[in-house]
């Protein structure tokens, strides 16, 4: 599992807020999103990275965002800049939200200079206010990795505010060699949100932040997150912090990410 960029993340997080029932924005919303993170991984002096975003709801029911991140892991450095969007409408009782992002950028691996791009573009269907799900397509080519990877992703809110979420990735071009399995717990309650998470299977090192210089692709991964949200009413900003260790082909990379999201102007949103 590629944590993705704060700006992906923000878009998703609206994207299944009509699932989840809970935070609705009332009007046109700007907000700012930053996030910083540090890493361990085993046999080098490990990195970190940064990215900065804007997102802007033009109504409840669609957002864009425009960010820009940098990341440094090993030799290896890279920068990109993300577009994403997403627009939900109601169909015959249900619910459909169809997004798409794009992240382009370019970075290098010791001597090696590469090019940066992965984009994708999905649809979540919400049935019964509970039951989503997903259909994606993500198109990847970093340094010498490239191809597609569809995903499907099937989640359910169940009552009390937990939501389970599963999806499996499998490559069907290009050396991704990427056969992916996950699955998610979230818990939303009055005074903050939790969430943890499991992925294994053959992946290739671009679609984990890991450049193929550091490890060779489909390799067997075995990860698990965990983090906390916490709104913040008084400043109407929100604060989330996620820990991430995964091992890929011996590889053992540990991640703390701090991420903190904030309105400017306008009502925002409440919780």
């Amino acid at each position: 599992m590629r944590i993705p960029s704060l700006a992906a993340v923000a878009a998703m997080a609206v994207l299944l807020a009509p699932c989840a029932g809970f935070g609705a924005t009332s009007t046109a919303d700007d907000r700012i999103a930053v996030s910083a993170d540090g890493a361990t991984l085993s046999g080098t002096n490990g990195g970190g990275g940064a990215s900065l975003g804007w997102l802007h709801n033009f109504d409840p029911e669609s957002l864009a965002s425009i960010a820009v991140e940098h990341q440094v892991l090993s030799d290896a450095h890279w920068t990109f800049g993300s577009l994403s969007g997403s627009l939900t409408r109601d169909l015959a009782g249900a619910r459909y939200s169809a997004y798409a992002e794009a992240h382009e950028g370019a970075g290098d691996d010791g001597p090696r200079a590469f090019h940066y791009a992965i984009e994708a573009a999905g649809i979540i269907g919400t049935y019964f206010q509970r039951l989503s799900l997903q259909l994606e397509d993500r198109q990847v080519d970093v340094e010498t990795t490239h191809g597609n990877l569809p995903k499907l992703g099937l989640s359910y809110l169940w009552p009390h505010r937990v939501m389970l979420s599963t999806s499996y990735s499998y490559s069907v071009n290009g050396n991704l060699g990427t056969r992916l399995a996950t699955a998610r717990i979230d818990g939303y309650t009055s005074a903050c949100n939790l969430l943890a998470g499991v992925a294994f299977g053959p992946a290739a090192p671009a679609i984990l932040n890991l450049q193929s210089g550091l490890v060779a692709p489909g390799r067997q991964l075995k990860e698990g997150y965990v983090g906390i949200s916490k709104p913040l009413r008084h400043s109407r900003s929100e604060l989330t912090l996620v820990a991430d260790y995964l091992e890929l082909a011996g590889v053992k990379r540990a991640t703390l990410t701090l991420s903190y999201v904030f309105h400017v102007g306008g009502a925002g949103s409440a919780r």
